[in-house]
């Protein structure tokens, strides 16, 4: 795989990330432009677990799965534009700012995630992300969020 993949299906997502049902919160991740932006997609449904608690007859995605959703989406951003597929790679949660949420996301919904990373560099252990998931054009959450990326360049290189 090569930093030229423009886009990561589910069979390549789980290759990079450790996340598996029901914490895996991206579907498909396209318009991968190395590790600088990427678009994630999240098909919302029904059978998601939190949805039996959250809330029952007014099923609501919750806010913090959509900020995680972002996260994953970045996480596979740098998986493919990094070049660290198959490498074991785990990101941590830092921080979360400017946080803010403009609309509910509900099953039906297809969730899509702006993610842009604001400062970090290939290597790097320390990453900030801008992040924006809209539901037809309609902004749902946005954030700014850091994380901690657990890799040996060595071993993935």
């Amino acid at each position: 795989m090569t930093t030229e993949t423009k886009s990561a299906d589910i069979q390549l997502i789980q290759r990079i990330l450790p996340h598996r049902y029901p914490f895996l919160l991206v579907d498909k991740v396209e318009e991968i432009d190395g590790y600088q932006s990427a678009v994630g997609i999240k098909n919302v449904t029904m059978n998601e677990p939190h949805f039996q608690g959250h809330f029952p007859g007014t099923p609501i995605m919750p806010g913090v799965t959509i900020v995680e959703a972002m996260a994953q989406t970045a996480g596979v951003m740098l998986g493919v534009g990094m070049d660290v597929i198959d490498s074991e790679l785990l990101i941590y949660f830092m921080n979360i700012d400017k946080c803010k949420f403009r609309r509910k996301v509900v099953p039906g919904d297809v969730l899509k995630m702006h993610v842009e990373t604001v400062r970090g560099k290939k290597g790097g252990k320390i990453f900030k992300f801008s992040g924006c998931a809209t539901v037809d054009g309609e902004v749902a959450a946005e954030a700014e969020f850091s994380a901690y990326v657990d890799w040996d360049m060595e071993k993935t290189a």
